[in-house]
This record gives structure tokens, sequence and C-alpha cells, in this order.
């Protein structure tokens, strides 16, 4: 389920709710990042000349069903990549 506040960061920052589905099917990566809170995230290739993306998903897993908080994409892979 998505909040209303992770809706509009998706508009704002071109995150299709195809991208947000893959990340969280198939995440590359998943952490816990406080009780209750993980984070999703998975790499993408985007734009033409083609640049690695991250696109992180935040979500509070302690909810029935889970909410999806809200959601980027950077191009600063290192830093976030476990």
């Amino acid at each position: 389920m998505l909040t209303d506040h992770a809706r509009f960061q998706m508009a704002r920052r071109h995150v299709t709710e195809a991208d947000i589905a893959t990340v969280l099917t198939v995440p590359e990566q998943r952490e816990e990042i406080k009780p209750g809170r993980c984070v999703y995230q998975s790499r993408f290739h985007l734009g033409d000349p083609p640049k690695t993306y991250l696109v992180r998903v935040f979500v509070d897993v302690d909810r029935i069903p889970a909410e999806v908080v809200t959601v980027y994409r950077t191009s600063k892979v290192s830093k976030y990549w476990r």
C-alpha cells in the first residue's frame, strides 16, 4: 500500500509504480533501518547513454498491510550500496 506522501514523492521524483513493484518483488538489497521500517533497493540503468541509479523504497513492515512510506532515485549508488 502506498501512502499519500509516497505517491507525492513518486510524482515529484519520477519514480513509477512499476519501478517500486520491481524493487519490492526482487530487491537486490534489504536493510532494516529501525524496528518496523525496512529499505528495499535495486539498481536501474536509465537514460541515454545509460547511467546507473539506485531506487530506494522505504516500507513500514510492522503494519498490515505494509505501507510504502517514501521512495527516491539516486545516482550515489556507492553511498548506499552495502
